[in-house]
């Protein structure tokens, strides 16, 4: 995946590279999605854990790798990655604590409660990870004059 640089006239034509920060996103929320789908499919009996916590493990590495990506990314606008990042993030973990809500008002208990906590909050930063990463790359980075 690629886009034009928009740094002036010395970057025209030049295309920059990004590391696949939101391809990995995604593949963790996957990982998120499947977990929940198969404790779901126990309900209303207690589901077995085994499977959720390793694709919940799986997502947190990805999420992770995701980071330390991020960390070593150059040329993206990060001024535009943290204004959206930030109420995007908002917005998820408001959405995200009214999911948990509902999981104890449903009387979930015990690991499933935990299992599905931990997924809950994977989903609530990798969302806002992809949107914020997506407005940013398609941004002009601003320029330090040094």
């Amino acid at each position: 995946m690629s886009v034009k640089s928009a740094q002036g006239p010395a970057g025209v034509g030049a295309e920059q590279r990004f590391a696949p920060i939101a391809e990995l996103a995604g593949a963790a929320l996957v990982l998120i999605v499947v977990g929940g789908i198969y404790m779901a499919s126990y309900a209303p009996r207690r589901p077995p854990l085994t499977v959720p916590i390793c694709l919940a493990a799986a997502s947190g590495a990805l999420l992770a790798v995701n980071v330390v990506l991020l960390l070593r990314t150059r040329g993206l606008a990060w001024d535009k990655f943290f204004l959206v990042g930030r109420w995007t993030l908002l917005s998820y973990v408001i959405a995200a604590a009214l999911i948990e809500f509902a999981f104890v008002k449903d009387h979930t208990r015990g690991g499933a409660l935990v299992v599905l906590t931990a997924m809950l909050a994977l989903f609530a930063v990798n969302v806002p990870l992809i949107v914020a990463f997506t407005v940013a790359r398609f941004q002009a980075a601003r320029i330090d004059a040094t």
